[in-house]
């Protein structure tokens, strides 16, 4: 009866055309191009959330997954389809900086946060 008071998600684009999955094995992106990047978890050694002024009209947040070589293996902006399994694993990982991702979120300029490095 009252079903028109429930409102789907809204799909930001061009964010949603982003597509995300999680396995027990690794993360996987695939960018609007159709480019597949993937990232083992075991070889997970960093996560950086990266902010810039282009929103609202442009993708402006940024999750940077690096690989045990300290490079980005992947990256996916926020809004991406899958996304929330992702974000959930990530900011579940020990000593993962809630207070840093807090920031992330309320930046609207250019700026880097550094939010979860594996342990040595």
């Amino acid at each position: 009866m009252f079903g028109w008071f429930r409102k789907k998600p809204l799909k930001i684009e061009p964010e949603s055309k982003w597509s995300l999955r999680l396995d027990g094995e690794g993360i996987s992106v695939t960018d609007t191009d159709g480019q597949v990047k993937s990232l083992a978890l075991r070889n997970l050694s960093g996560v950086i959330i990266e902010t810039n002024d282009s929103g609202p009209w442009g993708p402006d947040v940024w999750w940077l997954l690096f690989g045990s070589d300290d490079h980005v293996s992947c990256a996916f902006p926020q809004g991406s389809t899958g996304e929330e399994a992702i974000i959930d694993y990530l900011s579940a990982l020990p000593a993962f900086d809630q207070g840093e991702m807090i920031k992330a979120m309320t930046s609207t300029g250019n700026a880097v946060f550094p939010v979860w490095r594996k342990p040595t």
